[in-house]
Order: structure tokens, then C-alpha cells, then sequence
């Protein structure tokens, strides 16, 4: 096991766990913590073959399909988890059970059982873990609920979130587990709701303040355009222990990329967090107030924590209300294909695009009238009904 805390002034050693993929953006990120000093790239624990130059500017470092053994020789204090869902829960234990602390990519686990796993482990250790939902890094969440406490849109009625993004075949063709609900007996739940647009569904929440807390029910109408066993055009909706209730509708087969946003819904008007930008856009009547707020990276959080001082910004338990509705997703009838005469398809560069005619439409209706799509008049989600 790692020998001790560094010295105070030194770079932290950190080995990242999936370096493809996904795990190039940490790369990135490590890149520029190691520039400012604060990092040390130690290790790298990945199966297949590194890209030319990826770790470029981090020096020569041992790659290794064995974390624990990547620890132990490296003496790591922080290890970076951007691996396959399925693969969170070992990895977190062997990373904790090592002395190092986790930063583990969202969704944390396929399931709530496999969550209340991962959360005993982190309870039981001395390391502390922190939970990749890097929106809740951000001050902006804050500052939609302290409008939302001071009255700024009177009485809400309920919170919506949308997101319409394009994914070609080509990201489903990537790895074995994308757009998997299981593989080789395994939950995996790699839908729209639960991995891509996940920050949508726990950012919502958290403005929500149901964050922390499994809900009291989910609402869930799940398809696909593409032909895969997970969702790509979805939507929840989430009823808290208390307070408003949250839709969240997303599409990967949008007609139009845009950024997705949380809003809150008011007797008196409207907030609306841009969440991938911090922007906060309050809207009463004529006025409209724009903010734009601070972040916080979440390793660097991690590692102010494990020095002694910072609070940990999403613990494990922090997003149970997130592993709610990923388990409503989980056990939900599998997702229902959108009839081919409601799509268009188009080769392009990135492979073949799928479009759901009149898609972004009805999520922007399903977020702004807090509905499911069945109750919008969807006509290839008539009478679903919400399906719990």
C-alpha cells in the first residue's frame, strides 16, 4: 500500500483506470493539474493499446491491466476510475482497498445493489471517493436553489430538463457494452438517461433537492432509434419525498445538437441552468437576469479533501437520488424500437445518423410541461403510459 501522504508541496501521484475513450478527457485534465504542479501521472491501468502521443507531456509511466498491483508499485494517493459501467464497483473496492482515494466516473453502478456496495466500501474506508457528476461541481446549482428558497419564480410547479444530442453508430460500435442494458449476465444500463445525458437527470435533482434521497416514484417511457438493446429517446419522470416533480427528456437521434438545461418551472417565472456552460438565466415577465458561475474540478476537490480541509462535493450517497431513477430505468420493460416511419437515416464521416422526426419538439415539451411523452401527444409513445 501507498507508504503515506506526500509532502505537502508535492505533485500528488494518480494512476488513471481507462485512458481511451472517455478517459481521454481525464488525460487532458491530468495534464493540466500536472502543468500546475499538483498531479503526477504514475500509472496507467488499461487492457487495450494507448493512441499515439496520449500521454504526451506526462512522461513515460507503466500501463498495466492490474490496478491493485499498479498501486501498490507506484505508490499512488489518488486513482482516476474512467472504465466500462460494469466495472465500477471492483475497481473502486481495489482502489480503495489499496489506499488510494477514487475519483470514480458517473453513473457510479449498474444497479442499487451493486451502489449500496459501492457506498459500504466507501464507508468502510479511509480513503475517500468522490463521484464524477462534474456539473455538481459547479456553483451554479447553488445558486438556482437559493433563487428557488428566496422566492425569486413564487411557488414552483414541478422542474424540467432536455437534452438533444446525435450519436451516430459509430459511438455504439465503439466498445462491446455501449447501448447494453446487460452483458454476459451482467447489468451494464448504458441508455441516454443513465450515461450520456446522466448529468441532465442528477443535475435536475439536485436543483431539485432530491439529490440524496432514492425517490418516492419513477415514471419512465423508454425507445430507441437505433438498433440497440439500451434507450437513445427517452424520458422519467421523478416524483420526490417532497417537493416537485422532475422530467427529464433526452434524444441522441436530435434534429439539432444543443446544449442541454435544467428549468425550474414558477408561479412567477423561470429559471433556466445551462448546465454544461454554469449559466443561469432567471426570467420574471420582461426581466431576464443571466449569471454565469464558478466550477470546481472534482479531483482537485478530491485532493483538497484528502489533504484535510475541503468538503467532499458528491460523495457516493450524494447522488441516491440519481441510482433511483437508474434503477427504475434498470428493471423498466426493455425500451420499445421508434417505428422506422418516424426516422430519417443518413450516412456522414462519423457513421450512420438516425433522426427522430419531430423529436427535439416533444422533449422540449416534455421539459417545460413537466409530462411524458405520452401525455404530449407523441404518436409513437401513445399509450405508454409511463411504465414505472
Amino acid at each position: 500500500m501507498p507508504t503515506g501522504p506526500a509532502a505537502p508541496d508535492a505533485p500528488v501521484p494518480v494512476v488513471l483506470a481507462g485512458a481511451n475513450g472517455h478517459g481521454r478527457s481525464h488525460l487532458r485534465n491530468l495534464r493540466r493539474l500536472a502543468d500546475a504542479g499538483r498531479v503526477r501521472l504514475v500509472g496507467v491501468c488499461e487492457r487495450a493499446a494507448l493512441a499515439d502521443g496520449a500521454l504526451e507531456g506526462l512522461g513515460p509511466v507503466p500501463v498495466s491491466e492490474d490496478l491493485g498491483g499498479l498501486i501498490e508499485r507506484t505508490g499512488a494517493r489518488a486513482a482516476v476510475l474512467a472504465t466500462p459501467i460494469h466495472t465500477h464497483l471492483p475497481l473502486a473496492r481495489t482502489a480503495l482497498e489499496h489506499g488510494a482515494h477514487v475519483l470514480l466516473e458517473k453513473p457510479p453502478a449498474p444497479s442499487a445493489a451493486e451502489f449500496d456496495a459501492l457506498c459500504a466500501a466507501a464507508d468502510a474506508a479511509e480513503p475517500a471517493c468522490q463521484i464524477g457528476f462534474q456539473s455538481l461541481g459547479s456553483a451554479a446549482v447553488a445558486a438556482v436553489r437559493w433563487m428557488v428558497a428566496d422566492g425569486a419564480v413564487g411557488e414552483v410547479r414541478g422542474i424540467g430538463a432536455a437534452g438533444t444530442w446525435v450519436r451516430t453508430s459509430a459511438y455504439y460500435a465503439r466498445a462491446d457494452w455501449a447501448g447494453r442494458r446487460r452483458l454476459d449476465g451482467r447489468d451494464v444500463v448504458d441508455g441516454a438517461l443513465t450515461n450520456p445525458f446522466a448529468h441532465a437527470v442528477a443535475t435536475a435533482l439536485a436543483v431539485a433537492g432530491a439529490d440524496r434521497t432514492p425517490p418516492e416514484g419513477v415514471e419512465a417511457e423508454l425507445f430507441h432509434a437505433h438498433p440497440i438493446e439500451a434507450d437513445d429517446t427517452s424520458c422519467v419522470r421523478v416524483r420526490p419525498r417532497g417537493g416537485p416533480p422532475v422530467a427529464v427528456a433526452v434524444t441522441l437521434c436530435a434534429e439539432q445538437a444543443r446544449d442541454p438545461f435544467v428549468t425550474v418551472h414558477g408561479s412567477e417565472g423561470s429559471i433556466v441552468l445551462e448546465y454544461t456552460r454554469d449559466r443561469v438565466v432567471l426570467r420574471r415577465g420582461r426581466e431576464e437576469r443571466v449569471s454565469v458561475h464558478p466550477r470546481t474540478d472534482l479531483l482537485e476537490n478530491l485532493l483538497d479533501h484528502a489533504d484535510g480541509g475541503a468538503r467532499l462535493l458528491v460523495p457516493p450517497r450524494a447522488v441516491a437520488g440519481f441510482m433511483g431513477v437508474l434503477e427504475a430505468v434498470r428493471t423498466a420493460p426493455d425500451p420499445e424500437p421508434v417505428p422506422s416511419g418516424a426516422q430519417e437515416c443518413a450516412m456522414t464521416d462519423e457513421g450512420l445518423r438516425r433522426t427522430v422526426r419531430g423529436v427535439d419538439e416533444a422533449v422540449f415539451a416534455s421539459a417545460e410541461r413537466v409530462a411524458l411523452f405520452s401525455e404530449i401527444g407523441v404518436p409513437w409513445a401513445a399509450g405508454k403510459g409511463g411504465r414505472a
